[in-house]
């Protein structure tokens, strides 16, 4: 079992940074690839990020590469999205999830994360 809590989202203006953060309990937080989600009213959670379990690979939506940055802290059972020069476009209620498959394979689907945090909002004004 793993429980997923995220915080770190708010109002900001558009070029500017903000810092997710998911904290997980649950003593098999090492061995899940982590990954970030993000939806819109009426769209689909789409993928943003995500990381392998010891942190070594990533893979970014393009929508995303080069502005964000996921990482991880094993000993802190915490992943976080580093979010720059933020766009209106980013504005999303965003998902921090986990995969707790055996396989420290990366996947970008919905369906492949088995856990979710209840979400932050993310708003970027222009």
């Amino acid at each position: 079992q793993v429980q997923l809590v995220e915080s770190g989202g708010g109002l900001v203006l558009a070029g500017g940074s903000l810092r997710l953060s998911c904290a997980a309990s649950g003593r098999t937080f090492s061995r899940a690839v982590m990954a970030w989600f993000r939806q819109v009213p009426g769209k689909e959670r789409e993928f943003v990020a995500a990381i392998s379990w010891g942190g070594g690979t990533s893979r970014y939506a393009d929508s995303v590469k080069g502005r964000f940055t996921i990482a991880r802290d094993n000993a802190k059972n915490t992943v976080y999205l580093q979010m720059n020069s933020l766009k209106p476009e980013d504005t999303a209620v965003y998902y921090c999830a986990a995969d707790s498959s055996p396989l420290n394979v990366i996947r970008t689907t919905r369906q492949a994360y088995d856990y979710w945090g209840q979400g932050t909002q993310v708003t970027v004004s222009s």
